[in-house]
C-alpha cells in the first residue's frame, strides 16, 4: 500500500538515518529539502546553504533523488508573521509548533502527496504512532495516535501537538523508536559518519549565529519602559522593549540584593512587573486558561458540557508531565487545574496534553490563573521549581 515515500531531508543526522532506513526497507524514496528561510545574517552566514549541500551529498550517497521545495512565502505568512505579531504584543510564541502545523505537515505533506505522488511522507522526528515507524500496522479503520518517543530528552511530540490526524495517518517516523546515541552509532556504522559528527542545530532556525536580542531588534522597534517591583510598586530599572523579555526570565538590574525575574508584561503601559527572587510565590500558579485547542484526538470524555477529564500537562517540552483536570468551556476554550503549581507559565506558549504516552494535542495559553501564595510552612518552592 505504501510504496513511494517522500522524506524531509534537513542535512542533519536524524533525516539522514531516516532516509537510509527507508531505502534499506525497499521503499521508493525521494528526498525533499524544505527552504523556509532565505535571509543572510550580518556576518554573511546562511545555515540553509550548507544544509542543502549536505542534503545533496546524502542523496547522492544513497542514490535517491532530491527536490528543493520553496516555502519561504508560506513561512513568512503563516509562521514568521505571527511570530512578530506576538512579540510586538508582549507574548512569547513557539514558532516550531507553528512550523510543523502549517509547513511540514500541511504544505509539505500536500505537496508530497499531490505533486510528487507520495503514498506517505517521512521525517526525522523522535515520535511514534500506533501504526509503527514504517506504517506496517496501518489500519484504515483505526484512529491514528501520536505516541511519545522512548528517548525522553529528544521526544518531539510536544512540537508535533498541532498537526492534523490526516497528515499523521500517512507519516513515517523511521527513527522514532530509537535514542539519539543509537541514531548516531547507526549513522557511523553505515558510512554516514559526517552527519553523525555534524553539530546539531539548536534554538530558532532563522536567528542564525546572532543573539536573539540582535535578531528581534531588526524587526521590532525598541520601546523603553520601566521595570516595576511587584511588591513595592517602585521602579527598579529600565527595559529596552517588551519583546526582549519573557515570563520567568532573569532581569539584568544592578544594585539589587537579589535578582529580579519577569512576572507580567503590560502592553498598554509598557511596564514589566518583576518579582525579587527566582522562587517568588507570585511566579507560581496551578491554573491555566487556554484558547480553543487543536486536537489530534481529543481526550475521551471531553465535552463543552462541563465534564472534567483527567490527563497530563506540560508547557515546556523538557519538563516532567504534571497531572491535571481539564474542562472545556461553552466557547470551546479550556480551563486547566494542575495537580501542583508550576513556575512561569507563559502566555503564547502551548499547553500540551498527554495520557499513557499519547499526545492528544495542544492549546495556546491565554493566561495563567491566580498565583499561589505559600506560607513559610507550606510547599517548598525550590522543590517545585526543580521538579
Amino acid at each position: 500500500m505504501f510504496r513511494r515515500v517522500v522524506v524531509g531531508i534537513s542535512g542533519g543526522v536524524d533525516s539522514a538515518v531516516s532516509a537510509y532506513l527507508l531505502k534499506k526497507r525497499g521503499f521508493e524514496v525521494c528526498g525533499a529539502f524544505m527552504k523556509n528561510w532565505d535571509l543572510i545574517d550580518e556576518s554573511g552566514y546562511c545555515s540553509g546553504e550548507q544544509d542543502f549541500e549536505d542534503a545533496q551529498r546524502l542523496c547522492r550517497t544513497l542514490n535517491i533523488p532530491l527536490e528543493e521545495i520553496n516555502f519561504v512565502k508560506d513561512y513568512w505568512v503563516e509562521v514568521f508573521g505571527n511570530f512578530l505579531k506576538d512579540y510586538e504584543a508582549g507574548i512569547t510564541p513557539n514558532p516550531d509548533i507553528l512550523c510543523n502545523r502549517h509547513i511540514k505537515f500541511n504544505r509539505f505533506f500536500h505537496h508530497a502527496r499531490e505533486r510528487l505522488g507520495a503514498d506517505a511522507i517521512a521525517t526525522g522526528h523522535y515520535a511514534r504512532t500506533n501504526f509503527g515507524p514504517f506504517l506496517e500496522r496501518y489500519n484504515e479503520n483505526e484512529k491514528v495516535r501520536l505516541l511519545m518517543a522512548p528517548d525522553p530528552i529528544k521526544d518531539q511530540t510536544f512540537f508535533l501537538s498541532q498537526i492534523s490526524a490526516e497528515a499523521l495517518r500517512r507519516t513515517m517516523f523511521p527513527i522514532g523508536a530509537l535514542t539519539k546515541p543509537q541514531v548516531k552509532r547507526l549513522a557511523i556504522e553505515v558510512g554516514l559518519e559526517a552527519y553523525a559528527r555534524k553539530k546539531e542545530s539548536m534554538g530558532i532556525c532563522f536567528v542564525g549565529k546572532r543573539s536573539f536580542q540582535q535578531f528581534i531588534g531588526e524587526y521590532i522597534e525598541t520601546k523603553p519602559g520601566p521595570f516595576v517591583d511587584v511588591d513595592s510598586g517602585r521602579e527598579v530599572g529600565q527595559h529596552a522593549g517588551l519583546h526582549h523579555w519573557t515570563v520567568g526570565q532573569k532581569c539584568k538590574i544592578g544594585g539589587c540584593p537579589q535578582p529580579y525575574y519577569v512576572l507580567r508584561k503590560h502592553r498598554a503601559s509598557n511596564v514589566i512587573e518583576v518579582a525579587s527572587g527566582h522562587d517568588h510565590p507570585l511566579l507560581y500558579t496551578d491554573m491555566v486558561y487556554t484558547e480553543r485547542p487543536v486536537w489530534i484526538n481529543a481526550p475521551p470524555g471531553l465535552s463543552s458540557e462541563g465534564r472534567v477529564v483527567r490527563c497530563e500537562f506540560r508547557f515546556q517540552h523538557t519538563k516532567p508531565l504534571v497531572g491535571c483536570s481539564v474542562i472545556e468551556t461553552h466557547g470551546r476554550q479550556l480551563f486547566v487545574k494542575l495537580d501542583r503549581p508550576l513556575r512561569a507559565i507563559t502566555p503564547g506558549q502551548y499547553a500540551v496534553f498527554y495520557r499513557n504516552e499519547e499526545c492528544f494535542g495542544s492549546a495556546r495559553i491565554l493566561q495563567p490563573g491566580p498565583s499561589i501564595v505559600y506560607s513559610a510552612a507550606g510547599v517548598s518552592l525550590k522543590s517545585e521549581a526543580s521538579g
